[in-house]
């Protein structure tokens, strides 16, 4: 997530102090040179709903004058279910990044900056009743969805569940595939909703660059047809009556999956106004 704090915070000295809203990371997993995970601990008052995202950070540079810090944030979807009692959260390492620069090289003990306010668009109260749920995503933006795949309430409200993820090579699919691949094994969602939950998932990896078993951009896949045969949708579109979304990805592709499920008459919601689809503004990348 790549949008800046505009909160103003008083000045921290660069003396070692505690960091403001501290957590401590409990895990850390690197997937390439691009893409990481970590996990931290959740501060035990803190409520979100699957699917919303949270300011994080490391305390900035001093300034070269008065020596002091500031924090350094960006909005970061919660990839863990609300449920969880730490919070993941998956990264794309920027290497001239001011904070993803610095925060790809975090080790299980450090502390980032966490504030406990969670926002979001790509939750289930923004969609109206509905039998298919889409998730797409491209890059890290498959995050949100990792929350909400692993959200009790998801399978409770949706007959199916297709899960888009569009990646240049095939490495970068491995934490989605992964994630997807476990919920087989689930203990919690098994209990709550029975072994036959697992049954509504439909996964629907590409990739742009890399060669793989299902190639091109998921809007192109969308425009001739070729995802509704693959997935056995015989109407070869989505349908207002049935149909739902959430789209997080790339500005890009964000305007043209808005642009394609209008052309199929589904409206966009919101919070406040819960429709078709709703789209993660916060997301660019």
């Amino acid at each position: 997530m790549t949008i800046q704090d505009n909160m103003t915070d008083s000045a921290i000295t660069s003396k070692p102090v505690a960091l403001p809203d501290a957590q401590t990371v409990t895990e850390v997993q690197h997937y390439t040179d691009r893409l990481f995970r970590f996990r931290c601990t959740r501060p035990q008052s803190l409520r979100f709903r699957s699917g919303e995202f949270v300011m994080i950070g490391l305390m900035g540079d001093p300034d070269p004058r008065t020596g002091k810090q500031k924090p350094l944030l960006r909005a970061y979807s919660i990839a863990s279910p609300s449920w969880d009692e730490e919070l993941e959260f998956y990264s794309i390492k920027v290497q001239d990044g001011p904070l993803t620069s610095r925060l790809q090289h975090l080790k299980v003990g450090d502390q980032i900056i966490l504030r406990p306010k969670p926002v979001g668009t790509l939750v289930h109260d923004a969609l109206l009743p509905g039998k298919r749920l889409w998730f797409f995503s491209t890059g890290t933006g498959f995050a949100p969805f990792a929350s909400l795949l692993r959200e009790p309430q998801t399978y409770e409200d949706y007959d199916e569940i297709v899960i888009t993820h569009t990646c240049r090579d095939v490495a970068e699919l491995t934490y989605g595939a992964e994630l997807i691949e476990g919920l087989k094994t689930d203990e919690l969602l098994n209990e709550l909703i029975g072994e036959g939950f697992w049954k509504k998932i439909r996964y629907y990896p590409t990739t742009t660059r890399e060669e793989s078993p299902k190639m091109g951009r998921i809007t192109t896949l969308l425009k001739d047809g070729t995802a509704f045969r693959d997935l056995g949708i015989e109407a070869g579109r989505m349908d207002p009556a049935t149909d739902r979304a959430m789209i997080c990805g790339s500005m890009g592709l964000n305007l043209d999956l808005k642009e394609i499920l209008e052309g199929y008459g589904l409206e966009e919601g919101a919070n406040s106004d819960p429709q078709h689809f709703v789209v993660e503004k916060a997301f660019v990348g």
